[in-house]
């Protein structure tokens, strides 16, 4: 049997998820045999999200322009796409900035009324991206197949709704264990 094409992605988040995901220690090296990690943050170099992945651990709440761009291009070229984590999940932290009500009050109390010096507001279109008017959800942009909530999420958990994907089974995402938030 092929093995399955594995994905990591890393949108508005602060890693969290990623890091708890490295703390499936010598499990990863298991993991590693029955998957093909073909793009990920902390598992390659690759550049552009590629075709028929398998399964895709989504981390962040999807935030600006590229966040957009690449969650489309995910669910797009993904069959079992899963919100990994509270930010994925409800927007979490990130979303904090939609109680300042859309991307210019976010801009001018960030790099205006905050700022120390040099008060200005970042405008590089093409390199620095445009920021959404709120932060979302990934259900919110995109149809998701599996929540795996928490902040973050323990390496368990992880484990737990990775190992039945790897035999084609769909995880119980159940019980305090698998779905507590936080």
């Amino acid at each position: 049997m092929d093995k399955i094409r594995f994905a990591t992605v890393w949108l508005a988040g602060c890693s969290g998820c990623h890091m708890s995901f490295l703390d499936l220690d010598e499990w990863l090296i298991e993991l590693a045999q029955q998957v093909d990690v073909v793009y990920s943050p902390v598992g390659s170099d690759i550049k552009d999200y590629p075709e028929n992945v398998d399964v895709c651990l989504v981390e962040g709440g999807v935030a600006n322009e590229d966040n957009l761009e690449l969650i489309h291009q995910v669910r797009q070229r993904t069959k079992i796409l899963i919100s990994f984590g509270d930010c994925a999940v409800t927007a979490n932290i990130p979303g904090m900035r939609n109680m300042l009500g859309g991307t210019e009050s976010v801009l001018k109390r960030a790099y205006i009324e905050l700022a120390d010096t040099g008060r200005q507001l970042p405008h590089e279109p093409g390199i620095v991206p445009e920021l959404l008017d709120r932060v979302l959800p990934v259900h919110q942009v995109v149809p998701v197949d599996i929540y795996m909530p928490g902040c973050p999420p323990s390496a368990e958990r992880i484990r737990a709704t990775l190992e039945p994907l790897l035999k084609w089974e769909k995880p119980r995402m159940e019980g305090r264990d698998m779905i507590k938030f936080g």
